[in-house]
């Protein structure tokens, strides 16, 4: 055992021995390894040495690099809490519900005179509330209120900043510390931070801000809404640029052209686009030749980046391109995102901590590509990877966004106060599918229905179809006893109808109506519904109305069983739109530089009469609840615009034209009894108010929202052998 142990001692000497004469070099620089790498490590090669770092930017341009220090965690801290004093405010905690209880949702704007300092963006903010549904002049009735000082603009340096605010609202008797209060911000803080210090105390009223930052925005209270321009439209506004769907991938991938700022917040991202650039499919221009003293601060890019950016038009850029870069300005928010959504490039969004606009109901993955200011030079390869299919469908997502809820101020304001509704009377709040496809929220109202099955737009996504059976509603207005023949046949021959489920007789007379004995004896259930002598009672939403499909007809219109079932038949696969017989056309008069209307039968037309048309009863709903009383007032005034009203209104949803039918007698409109002259003179008459109609609610809509067509449905009827018990619509190929 000892031997053992004397060898393994002299083998375990001889290997030290072998180790120290052969590699006693590498023994020793193992020795020292460890403090040279620590050396190594302690001495980094500095970041502008390009013999040792090989630099994708210039110097200059890295070492100029102006964003201002990072506040600490306190700092930042105490600017938030000098805006947001009541942080954890929630329509719960913050906001009186029983204000809205008696009368609804209404909303109160302070009375504000036509001197008062105001932007023009402001101006058309309180115009739209004041215009609207929404609106009442009484402040015991409002819900909400909204201030007449301009907030818009809380930069300071801005001449259009309003000053001492606070002192202005302490002494308005309904401020109550801003509950109930809705307030418009659209620019906040100034250099160099531009933090969101608004300049007064918010209290605890409800912010409607562009460019919110989403670690200030307070979650079902406060509204984030879009950065617009002061010549954003009031009401109506463009339509979107896409034309053809195809092919999905414009001449240009990815486009952004713009300022660079060389110092200050938001220049480390903008300084960077110039990196993707690569003058093919990409395209990423920058100038730095803005502001006053930009030559002061230019860098050795200026020159050559302002040459470049003068080579290629904004608007051509955003028409050929398939995305479109969204950088951050000064602020989080730019009116390059609007520009995006209309021009159908879809928007690659570089504005890290925005919360979206509207993004409570809105769904932005469906229309936008969020990015990382951080990760800008991976942008390329990642959109380079968005299949056609996912393409086209956020192209056709933006343009539906952009009509629906951005295109005017008025669409904006509502799409803010219809947010806030919802959060009062969650009950009858929209899902958020309403919002993100056609028609929008702002048309899913929610009195109506909270299914959608209910509406006539979401039939073809459900594969489903409207109801079997209609309800007809006959005008009449003839102050007699009894009853004329030509309202008998047209109750006969309706009652007769195999799809007629009942008939209301709207009794727009002074004198009361016959009494039951007097009426026709018809197979469906008449009722006699009370009107008043306003034209607009006839698309009253009534309770007696179930069905889906309404009949409109006038007591003077003659139609046969078989016209009105297959008007019906072509009305359920078109439930949306107006579906009837007798049509008008418009057209634009160039000489007196306005709207014209016409009766002449051409091959062309854009409305068809509610004389004798089909249409859904959720018309009802919205001309009743959604129209204010301005355009409701001028067809009541007028008399003789209603159907006008509502093609209009249907198009304004639809985006289509109405569906003509064939009537075999011409439908010829009744002259009034106060008309004493001769029946052409009284069409003249009818004619001309009509169209003064027409061209008021254009002014009121802000557009021409009237479609043409050309379009005709007929049954095809054969003059043949066939006997003709054996075809479907046989009393029509008598007639």
């Amino acid at each position: 055992m000892q031997t053992r142990k004397k060898y393994i001692f002299l083998t375990f000497l001889a290997s030290w021995l072998l180790l120290f004469f052969f590699g006693g070099d590498q023994l020793r620089r193992f020795t020292f390894f460890s403090s040279k790498k620590t050396e190594t490590l302690r001495n980094w090669p500095h970041w502008t040495d390009r013999s040792l770092l090989q630099s994708f930017a210039d110097a200059e341009e890295l070492e100029g690099d102006g964003d201002p220090p990072l506040q600490s965690p306190t700092a930042r801290r105490a600017a938030w809490l000098n805006v947001y004093k009541n942080s954890r405010c929630r329509m719960e905690t913050c906001f009186d519900f029983s204000r809205c209880e008696k009368h609804g949702f209404k909303v109160f704007v302070y009375p504000w005179e036509k001197g008062d300092p105001m932007s023009d963006a402001y101006r058309k903010i309180l115009t739209s509330i004041e215009k609207s549904h929404y609106y009442t002049p009484n402040p015991e009735e409002a819900c909400l209120f909204v201030l007449n000082i301009d907030t818009l603009d809380r930069d300071h340096l801005s001449a259009q900043y309003v000053h001492g605010i606070n002192d202005k609202i302490q002494g308005f008797p309904l401020w109550n510390d801003g509950r109930n209060h809705l307030i418009f911000n659209l620019y906040s803080g100034t250099w160099p931070n531009y933090t969101e210090d608004l300049g007064f105390d918010i209290g605890q009223a409800i912010l409607a801000k562009a460019s919110f930052y989403t670690e200030n925005f307070r979650p079902g209270f406060d509204v984030s809404i879009p950065l617009f321009s002061k010549d954003h439209p009031q009401k109506g506004g463009e339509r979107g640029w896409l034309q053809n769907l195809m092919p999905p991938k414009k001449k240009y991938l990815l486009v952004f052209k713009g300022k660079r700022y060389l110092t200050g917040i938001g220049s480390s991202t903008r300084n960077a686009l110039h990196h993707i650039h690569n003058g093919k499919d990409i395209i990423s221009l920058t100038t730095c030749k803005h502001g006053r003293d930009w030559e002061k601060h230019k860098d050795t890019r200026c020159d050559k980046d302002n040459i470049d950016y003068g080579k290629f038009d904004y608007r051509e850029l955003l028409h050929n391109s398939t995305f479109c870069i969204v950088p951050r300005g000064r602020r989080l928010g730019s009116f390059r995102f609007l520009e995006a959504l209309q021009a159908a490039c879809v928007p690659v969004l570089l504005s890290n901590g925005w919360e979206l606009p509207f993004s409570e109901a809105i769904d932005w993955g469906r229309a936008a590509v969020v990015g990382d200011e951080r990760l800008l030079l991976q942008i390329p390869s990642a959109v380079r990877c968005v299949a056609p299919e996912r393409i086209l469908a956020l192209r056709q997502q933006t343009q539906f966004l952009w009509d629906a809820y951005f295109s005017s101020v008025d669409k904006i304001v509502r799409a803010t106060l219809e947010i806030v509704k919802d959060r009062l009377f969650p009950h009858r709040s929209r899902a958020r599918i309403f919002w993100n496809a056609l028609p929008g929220g702002l048309l899913a109202l929610p009195d109506f229905s909270t299914r959608r099955g209910d509406f006539p737009f979401y039939h073809p996504q459900q594969g489903s179809s409207p109801s079997d059976k209609f309800t007809a509603l006959v005008r009449a207005v003839c102050p007699v006893v009894s009853l004329s023949q030509p309202l008998r046949r047209l109750l006969q021959a309706v009652s007769t109808s195999r799809h007629c489920a009942q008939i209301l007789v709207l009794w727009s007379c002074e004198k009361p109506p016959p009494p039951r004995g007097k009426w026709p004896q018809t197979a469906v259930p008449l009722t006699v519904i009370r009107g008043r002598t306003g034209l607009s009672d006839r698309f009253f939403p009534y309770p007696d109305i179930r069905t889906d499909a309404v009949l409109s007809l006038d007591e003077h219109t003659n139609l046969s069983t078989s016209e009105v079932d297959f008007a019906f038949v072509v009305w359920r696969a078109f439930p949306e739109r107006i579906v009837g017989f007798p049509t008008r056309s418009h057209f634009w008069d160039a000489g007196q530089r306005r709207w014209g209307y016409t009766s002449r039968r051409t091959n062309e037309f854009s409305m068809v009469l509610t004389a004798a048309a089909f249409y859904h009863r959720y018309y009802h709903n919205l001309y009743t609840s959604s129209l204010p009383a301005a355009p409701r007032g001028l067809v009541d005034r007028l008399a003789t615009c209603e159907d006008v009203l509502m093609n209009f209104l249907v198009a304004a949803v639809t985006k289509l034209p109405p569906i003509k039918v064939t009537q075999w007698k011409q439908h010829r409109e009744p002259v009034g009894q106060q008309v004493e002259d001769t029946a052409a003179s009284a069409g003249a008459l009818r004619s001309s108010q009509r169209q003064d109609c027409l061209n008021q609610l254009v002014d009121w809509f802000g557009y021409m929202p009237l479609v043409s067509s050309q379009l005709r449905l007929d049954p095809v009827l054969f003059k043949d052998q066939v006997s003709i018990l054996r075809k479907k619509y046989r009393h029509l190929e008598r007639l």
